[in-house]
Parts: C-alpha cells; structure tokens; sequence
C-alpha cells in the first residue's frame, strides 16, 4: 500500500484548487520578472572578440547571422576536456528543435566553449546536435563573461575536493579532466543585442539560473517523484547515448 495521503476525489480538487491559485501566482510573478529583465540596462560592447566556427574565424557582431538577437550557452568543455559535461550535454539535447521558433522571433542561439573548434565539432556529431558551436579558445569571451576562469582563480577559492558534491568528481571523470580543470568552467547564459554596428550585452545568468534550458526539470517537477534527487543532486544524468 501507498504511503502517500490518498482521498476521495472531492478532497482532492480542493486541495487541487488551493495549489492553483499559488501557480497562477507564480506565473504572474514570471511574467513580471520576464519584463524586468527585458528593462535592464545595456552596456556596449567594446573589446573585439574573434571565434572559430565551422565557416571560419568571425567577431561577435558576425555571430548574429543577420538577426538583432543573440544568446550563447557557455557549454563546459574547456580545454583539458576531452569530452562536454554530462549535465550540459543534457541541456544541448533540447535546443535542435528550439531554432526555427527562435529564428522565427529574431534570436540566435549559439553554444560557445574554450575547448579548440575540432574537438567540439567531433563531440556535436557524437551527439547529433545541429546546434551552431563555436570556439572561444582564441579569445578572452567565456573569460569576461563568466563561463571559464583559470586555474589560478580556481585554485583562490580554497575549495576542498574531498567536500565538494559528488557529482563534481564524477562529471570530471565523465568529461576526461581533473576537478580543477572541470572547474575552471562554468554553466552560463549570455546575451546580446546589435543596433547598427553596435553590440549591446543585455543578461546573463549562471548557477541554477541556467534552468530553463534543461527541458526535462519543469516535467519531472510535475510528476509524483520530483525531480528525485536529495544530496545527489544531478548524478543521475548522463549523456543520451549512455544511459542503461
């Protein structure tokens, strides 16, 4: 038997109704926070950035493929990779189907990593991802805006291996690195606007708030287990052609 509280259906849609009001009070709080980064301020890009891509080298304003919006995903894949994260594999999984309706409204959506462009190329056609990749290896890009630090930086946190989350030792196996080296790569989000011949950055977000882009969490968030990971926290996701 369940040892979850069961009831008769007319208890249930009262305690069904009482949770509704608290989603719809949270969606109106998205919406609101949604207008609130669309009205923050803008800062110029001045310093010039150059990337490798499968089309060759191209600046930050050329990334924009002819549309005024541009968003990166720094994947951890840095250069002591010999394979992208586990977690962020996962989120790269979803974006394929993301593009057309993001073209459609005027975005570009690129991943970007330090790791050089043929190991990131070798690794997107492992995964069949059609996700444009490009490379920042030549450039200080993931290092001004938060996606990599070194080793150094790293090695100022004072951080002890042996109290760091496991899934920090295991996503550094996975991805063929120690844990200093995974370390010295961060998830985040970064995104631009170009006005003329003016690029602007607009938001950036790190840490859990890169959480809209993994598909899977606003399910699992809705169904009777939950996400269903306690102190393990991610260790349960692998690259799509590894689970069992």
């Amino acid at each position: 038997m369940t040892d979850h509280k069961v009831v008769m259906r007319a208890e249930w849609q009262v305690a069904r109704d009482e949770l509704l009001e608290r989603e719809k009070e949270h969606t109106r709080m998205a919406d609101e926070l949604a207008h609130q980064r669309r009205e923050l301020p803008w800062v110029t890009i001045e310093k010039e950035y150059r990337f490798d891509t499968d089309d060759g080298t191209r600046t930050l304003a050329e990334l924009f493929g002819g549309r005024s919006q541009l968003m990166f995903y720094h994947f951890m894949f840095g250069p002591s990779y010999e394979a992208g994260c586990p977690v962020n594999s996962s989120m790269a999984d979803g974006m394929d189907g993301l593009l057309p309706h993001l073209h459609a409204r005027d975005v570009t959506l690129l991943l970007v990593s330090q790791a050089p462009l043929d190991r990131l190329q070798a690794y997107k056609q492992r995964m069949g991802w059609s996700v444009p990749w490009v490379s920042s290896a030549s450039t200080d890009f993931n290092v001004d805006f938060g996606g990599s630090y070194s080793e150094e930086q790293v090695r100022s946190w004072g951080l002890d291996e042996g109290g760091l989350p496991p899934i920090v030792a295991l996503n550094a196996a996975a991805a063929g690195t120690d844990v200093l080296g995974y370390l010295s790569e961060s998830p985040a989000v970064s995104v631009f606007t170009r006005e003329a011949d003016a690029v602007y950055q607009t938001y950036t977000t790190a840490g859990r708030g890169v959480e809209f882009l993994m598909g899977y969490y606003p399910v699992l968030d809705r169904v009777p287990k939950g996400r269903d990971e306690d102190e393990t926290f991610q260790t349960w996701i692998r690259r799509h052609d590894e689970y069992v």
